[in-house]
């Protein structure tokens, strides 16, 4: 069965905008655990915001599965070894413009991302890296001992025909060639049902997805335990 991973950084940005302590994340997420999500995950910038130090921590104390998704850096890696979550998955701090954090570039695969992997794991925590959806990206990674790998589905998933399907082509191949080299492969940003489907039709190998934003919308209007069944069901 696929796994579900609830993103909840959406809950943490409609927190932040109302300027108060609500909607709390760890409500949140035991109503997404108890209704089937797989993993809890937040990620966390060098700004502490809209995720707070806090959360985390309160996190951990009553969630069964946390993950944390952050970028590389020496701050982040110190929090992350303070926190201890279940999993880690390093991705590029996301911009000013952006929700969703881009894949690891080249360089991060080269140089901070093995360090922090090493670190990691000294610490005995498994970490996956987001990458970009191509065949050059996962052949960077085979050298870095990582869990898996996150292929970053926002930009593939969102195009217009026929570019969407070109795009999910490229994904799948990437995504088998992942399996191949016996790395477990995920993905993440930019879904919703309707995309979900057309991801796992590209790439029925994987082995679970993360969804946010579109989680949290149709939770307003059917509430969390509806929302997260709904994308069970999809999962198949």
């Amino acid at each position: 069965m696929r796994s579900l991973h609830f993103a909840l950084d959406a809950v943490a940005a409609l927190r932040d905008a109302g300027g108060r302590d609500e909607p709390r994340l760890v409500q949140a997420a035991l109503a997404a655990e108890l209704a089937g999500a797989d993993a809890l995950r937040v990620g966390v910038v060098e700004s502490l915001r809209p995720v707070r130090e806090s959360d985390l921590h309160d996190l951990r104390r009553v969630v069964r599965t946390l993950e944390l998704r952050m970028a590389p850096t020496p701050s982040l890696l110190k929090l992350a070894l303070e926190v201890r979550p279940d999993r880690v998955i390093l991705a590029s701090e996301p911009g000013s413009a952006r929700f969703d954090p881009a894949p690891l570039d080249a360089a991060a695969l080269r140089g901070s991302a093995p360090a922090a992997v090493r670190a990691l794991a000294e610490a005995g925590i498994p970490t996956w890296l987001r990458i970009s959806p191509e065949l050059d990206a996962v052949k960077a990674v085979r050298s870095v001992a990582v869990a898996g790998v996150e292929l970053a589905a926002l930009g593939s998933v969102d195009l217009p025909e026929p570019e969407r399907a070109l795009a999910l082509d490229r994904l799948g191949d990437a995504a088998r060639l992942a399996a191949k080299l016996n790395l477990p492969v995920g993905a993440a940003g930019g879904l919703d049902r309707g995309r979900l489907r057309a991801l796992l039709a590209a790439a029925p190998g994987l082995a679970g997805v993360a969804v946010g934003r579109h989680l949290v919308a149709r939770a307003l209007l059917v509430g969390i335990e509806r929302a997260v069944r709904d994308l069970r069901d999809e999962l198949g």
